[in-house]
């Protein structure tokens, strides 16, 4: 039997963990959002799920990415596949990511003035486009993933600024973070108690290295 947690989605299976989960303590709680046990609930729609077989078509528009997209891509469907808890998927994934970023060539011009236009046509126009067909297919987390990368991407335009107007010096004696679940960027010696756009706490940031 599996229980799932209501608050982050963490699955606890008892025949991997070798305990049933009416003999955990009254005290456990979730080993990921630190949910008590009272927030976990039966999973028993995933017993037994029997996944349909689906043909596998290619999106025209994927063709036309470049390797460097589609590293990026790939990075982010590692990242979902760990969201998920799933076991094998994360490093597939990866592992592709690893391979097209390998590929991935200069681009003649590129510098932080283009970068900062492709950020500007997102929140103009890539967004706002996103949010229009998720909104239509009644699709609230892709709606929700719209509004936090808004966000972010915002966050991303004001440090690119920065960066052109201050070189490099603004990240001296600093640490670089980004929370793993929305991409949040922060400068500082410790990252913040609470994301500011997704709201999990300081141990879901990571430093770059």
């Amino acid at each position: 039997m599996k229980y799932i947690c209501q608050v982050c989605g963490y699955v606890y299976d008892e025949e991997a963990e070798g305990v049933p989960f009416s003999d955990l303590p009254a005290d456990w709680s979730c080993p990921m959002c630190k949910a008590p046990k009272s927030m976990f609930s039966p999973d028993e729609s995933r017993e037994k799920e029997e996944i349909p077989e689906q043909s596998v078509q290619i999106d025209p528009d994927m063709l036309k990415l470049s390797p460097g997209a589609l590293a990026a891509l790939f990075s982010n469907l590692a990242r979902g596949a760990e969201k998920q808890y799933m076991d094998k998927e994360p490093e597939q994934f990866r592992k592709i990511s690893d391979y097209f970023a390998s590929a991935a060539i200069d681009i003649d011009g590129a510098d932080l003035d283009l970068l900062r236009s492709i950020s500007d046509e997102d929140i103009s126009t890539g967004y706002p486009m996103a949010k229009t067909i998720a909104s239509g297919h009644g699709d609230r987390g892709a709606l929700r993933a719209c509004t936090w990368g808004e966000k972010v991407e915002r966050i991303v335009q004001a440090l690119i600024d920065r960066y052109i107007s201050e070189g490099e010096s603004f990240l001296e004696n600093t640490e670089v973070w980004v929370c793993s679940i929305c991409g949040f960027v922060y400068i500082g010696e410790r990252p913040p108690a609470i994301c500011p756009v997704c709201k999990v706490p300081d141990w879901k940031f990571e430093k770059v290295v």
